[in-house]
């Protein structure tokens, strides 16, 4: 096979170690290969790109090992031609693997030229995927905290949730804030709670409510009380942060935003995750193959057989089948009536990614031309 790299590096990342190794020279008879360990201490990742760039390294591969590859990518970047490559894609042949032996099969297959570069955004934008991944997991938190003490007060006999549609509320509050004070609430606790349209279940709220919780349930329900609290003033932080980002997107968030079923939080996901340059993918089709929503292909002796989609970028992944299953509730459009014609052939699954896989190459057709969306159901 031809060389196209005369000086490469291939990396085994590890927790607590790398092991590198060199190959330089220009045809295999001259190849000289030279091979290191370093600890991943900040103070030897140093070490480790003084050494490189004694060695005249111009190129470095290594596989994305969950977040170890993160600190070293760090320290590295801007001085090398780093390749961040999919460890399922680089196996070496079974047998006699150690991690020596790892790092030079890496940096025999960087040196011709036979690893794909995975995407890896810039420093901002992997700042916005934090956050936006965090708001992610804390909405999750709250969701779990809500359910928690619906789960004590069903268990403590009172059936509030049965009435009340949403006892989070700004009526479902005051109850709950009363109930944990006292303990239990009489006709004036209700009457002086409840707002608007609930005036008229004032009675079934009070029936709903006849019981007496214990101190053992009070303390449960005061401590996710005041973890949702918390939560929901860490969220509110957190997007104030995320806006303060996206400050430098407002061009490619408009865009998004004419996506019908695309709003603002989602926005920011979509952007964190594939970026706002789309020259880092070939075209629309391997963007969706590299979020996991194109359809999975699977051919032998001319034959066609079922197929799982790639696995992908889940958080991208999420996002968009959130966009499509509210697409499927908007009213007039394309993509909606689309939805339901798959939904009633194929089923709502399907059609959601389906949905999802056309949403996102619409996102990059519409980056590439810099124009926000038109809807061909409203123009027609």
């Amino acid at each position: 096979m031809d060389i196209l790299l005369t000086h490469c590096a291939g990396m085994d990342v590890h927790q607590k170690e790398i092991v590198v190794c060199v190959l330089t020279g220009n045809v295999e008879d001259s190849l000289f290969k030279e091979t290191r360990t370093f600890s991943t201490l900040t103070k030897s990742l140093f070490d480790l790109l003084k050494w490189l760039e004694e060695k005249e390294v111009t190129h470095i591969a290594m596989e994305s090992t969950g977040i170890y590859w993160k600190p070293v990518y760090n320290i590295l970047e801007g001085y090398f031609d780093i390749t961040l490559a999919n460890a399922q894609r680089i196996k070496n042949v079974p047998g006699r693997k150690t991690d020596v032996a790892d790092a030079e099969w890496i940096a025999k297959l960087l040196r011709h030229g036979l690893i794909e570069k995975s995407f890896v955004p810039s420093q901002d934008l992997r700042e916005l995927r934090d956050l936006t991944r965090l708001r992610k997991k804390w909405i999750g938190n709250l969701t779990a905290e809500k359910n928690r003490i619906s789960k004590v007060l069903e268990c403590s006999n009172i059936k509030l949730g049965s009435v009340i549609s949403d006892i989070f509320g700004v009526s479902g509050r005051k109850l709950l804030n009363h109930l944990v004070e006292k303990g239990y609430l009489d006709q004036s606790d209700v009457d002086s709670s409840i707002h608007h349209s609930l005036k008229k279940k004032a009675n079934t709220i009070s029936d709903s409510l006849f019981g007496t919780l214990d101190k053992h349930q009070i303390f449960m329900i005061r401590g996710s009380w005041n973890h949702i609290v918390y939560l929901e003033n860490s969220i509110q932080e957190l997007e104030k942060r995320i806006n303060t980002v996206l400050q430098s997107y407002k061009e490619e968030k408009e865009i998004l935003l004419s996506i019908p079923g695309v709003k603002d939080h989602t926005a920011a996901c979509i952007i964190a995750e594939i970026g706002t340059d789309m020259s880092q993918f070939p075209s629309s089709k391997h963007l969706a193959s590299w979020a996991g929503v194109a359809p999975g292909n699977n051919e032998s002796a001319g034959k066609k057989k079922g197929s799982k989609s790639l696995q992908g970028n889940p958080h991208i992944k999420a996002t968009l089948c959130e966009v499509a299953w509210a697409i499927s509730r908007s009213r007039k459009t394309s993509m909606a009536s689309t939805f339901w014609s798959l939904s009633a052939r194929r089923g709502n699954k399907k059609a959601t990614k389906a949905i999802a896989h056309k949403v996102l190459r619409i996102v990059y057709t519409l980056f590439i031309n810099n124009r926000s969306y038109s809807d061909p159901a409203l123009n027609h």
